[in-house]
Order: C-alpha cells, then sequence, then structure tokens
C-alpha cells in the first residue's frame, strides 16, 4: 500500500491526540472501575475497527484484512503481556490508584521503541528477503519455549529486572517511597528518583522482549509498515484498560500460552512459505483470509477450554476443601 508522508503524518497526529485524551482523561490518579475499563477497552476496539473500515473503503479489502489480522495477532499477544506487568506492579509494590499512570507512560515507551523496531525491521524486509527464512525459524522456536513455559510450574513465575533497569536503578540516586506521581523530588538537596519512574521504564522496556516474538509474527501477516505500525498501535494503546478488565480473568486463561504457541507457529510456517516463494520454490502460501480464521479460531478455542478448565479446578478445590473440613469437624 502507498502512503504518503502527509497520510502518516495525519495517522501520528491522530494517535497522538487519542493518546492525549486518553492522558487527560486518566490524569487524576484513581482507582479504575470494572465498568470505566470496560467502557474503554470497547471504545478502542472500536476505534480500531473504524481504522480498519476506513482502510477497505479507501485502499481495498486486502490491507484492510491485513490489520484485522495484524491487530487481533498484537492483542491476543499483548493480553500475554499483562501476566507479566502484574509480576511487575507487585515486585513495586505499585498502589492500585497511581498503576494507570504506570501503564499510560510505559505503553508510550514501549510504542515508541516498537516504532524503531519496525522501522528497522521493515527497512531489511526491503532488501533481504531470506530475513523471512530467520523470522519464520525464530517464531517457530519461540513457540515451542511457549509450551515449554506453560508446562512448567506457574508458580515459579517471577519477574526479573532487564540490564538497562538495573543500570539505570545503580546509576540514577533514588528513594523507595512512592511520591504520587512525581518521577522525580529534591530531598536534602538532592535530586532523588522514584519508583515512579523506575517502573515505569520495567513496563516500557520488558515489552521490548515482547516484540521481538511481536513483529516478526505481524511481518508474517504483512510487509506493510504503516499496517504494521497502526496495527501495533491499536493494540497497544488498549492495553492499559485491558489490563484492569481482564486483571482477575487472567489466572483463568490456563491454556493461552498453548494457543499462543500454535499461532506463533502458525505464522512462523507462513513466514518459511513465503521465503520458499520468494526464492522461486513453487509452494502454496497462505492467504490472509485463511490466516485470520487460524487466528479467531485458536483464541476462540483456548478461551472456553482456559475457562471450562479453570471452572472444573475450581470445583475440584472447592470439594477437597469441603472435604477437609468435614475431616476437621
Amino acid at each position: 500500500m502507498d502512503v504518503s508522508l502527509t497520510m502518516w503524518a495525519l495517522t501520528i497526529a491522530g494517535l497522538c491526540a487519542l493518546i492525549a485524551v486518553d492522558f487527560l482523561i486518566g490524569r487524576k490518579p484513581h482507582d479504575v472501575t470494572i465498568k470505566e475499563a470496560g467502557i474503554w477497552t470497547v471504545v478502542w476496539i472500536v476505534l480500531a475497527a473504524l481504522f480498519g473500515l476506513g482502510l477497505a473503503l479507501f485502499a481495498g479489502g486486502q490491507p484492510a484484512g491485513e490489520f484485522f489480522a495484524g491487530f487481533i495477532t498484537e492483542k491476543s499477544l499483548s493480553v500475554d503481556n499483562l501476566f507479566v506487568f502484574v509480576l511487575i506492579m507487585s515486585k513495586f509494590a505499585v498502589p492500585t490508584k497511581y498503576q494507570q499512570r504506570v501503564l499510560l507512560v510505559g505503553v508510550l515507551i514501549a510504542l515508541v521503541l516498537r516504532a524503531v523496531f519496525i522501522a528497522g525491521g521493515a527497512a531489511i524486509i526491503a532488501n533481504f528477503s531470506w530475513v523471512f527464512y530467520i523470522f519464520g525459524a525464530f517464531l517457530i522456536w519461540t513457540a515451542w519455549k511457549l509450551i515449554k513455559e506453560a508446562l512448567a510450574d506457574p508458580e515459579d513465575e517471577e519477574f526479573e529486572e532487564n540490564k538497562l533497569l538495573k543500570l539505570v536503578e545503580k546509576r540514577v540516586p533514588s528513594t523507595d517511597k512512592y511520591h504520587g506521581t512525581k518521577l522525580f523530588i529534591v530531598e536534602n538537596g538532592k535530586r532523588l528518583m522514584t519508583p515512579m519512574l523506575v517502573v515505569m521504564l520495567a513496563i516500557g522496556t520488558t515489552d521490548v522482549l515482547f516484540a521481538l516474538d511481536s513483529i516478526p509474527a505481524i511481518f508474517g501477516l504483512t510487509q506493510d509498515p504503516y499496517i504494521v505500525f497502526t496495527a501495533n498501535a491499536f493494540a497497544l494503546m488498549g492495553l492499559r484498560q485491558l489490563y484492569f478488565l481482564i486483571g482477575g480473568l487472567l489466572k483463568k486463561l490456563v491454556h493461552l500460552s498453548y494457543g499462543l504457541s500454535v499461532i506463533l507457529g502458525f505464522i512462523g510456517v507462513k513466514l518459511v512459505l513465503h521465503a520458499m516463494h520468494e526464492s522461486g520454490v513453487n509452494v502454496p502460501e497462505i492467504s490472509i483470509p485463511v490466516s485470520l480464521g487460524v487466528i479467531v479460531a485458536v483464541l476462540a478455542v483456548t478461551t472456553v477450554t482456559s475457562l471450562f478448565a479453570s471452572k472444573k479446578q475450581a470445583a475440584a478445590e472447592a470439594a477437597a476443601a469441603d472435604e477437609k473440613n468435614s475431616i476437621d469437624a
């Protein structure tokens, strides 16, 4: 899709305006209710849908299909990010009323870093088509890694600070107490960094690790930088509200990692087939409608089986507790 500089500028300006509105609405620290999170989650999804319909109207069905496939993939992968965000919030003991500010700024950092990744990925793909082999192999390996992690004991999960975060904490004087939403304070004439800035950096930079999976995944669905960027932007911008909406539901999505591994493995195979096709090998390629159908089907099945398994486990635990109480009595 041929996108002019004017369209890029208008798109970025529009996204910045939406982010500004989101920031102004949530500028006052408060505990986010399920109702508020639900309303804004729907708003962001509707905005993404309208953008996709706009692409269909002005650019055709192919770009629109690529956007929706990319958006759904990035959204599903971002849900997996929320597990780590919960660990980060817990590790830094972030008060609930400040968590939305942390997520807002953290997601903005992630969006900027992802834009850099996307620009680099697009430039590499434009000049070296063989990179699809690497992306495909990496996604297949990541899918296998996700399955292994899903089979591991979930109780062993713990957030580990990345090297950049450790370097910042080591070099910059900081305080261990929160001072509202302030990032720095002056104490005894000395400028100190607050935990608020540390946890924002943790959210933003940790997302880069997830981008190593998600960026190759979406390039497996479309090589258009405009669609890649906008799909990532819409998926990330609704992440803050999604965190509060399904925070309690995350533990029930016990099969999510299996579903994501299937999606990443599927896209990995799609990339390898595309690379072989680009190399002149006569192999079938997987179309966008098929990709979109597989992604939606896998997520639907994963969600249903997760909720069923969680309900069954809860019933078993309740029965075990009743039996224990009967024995104690």
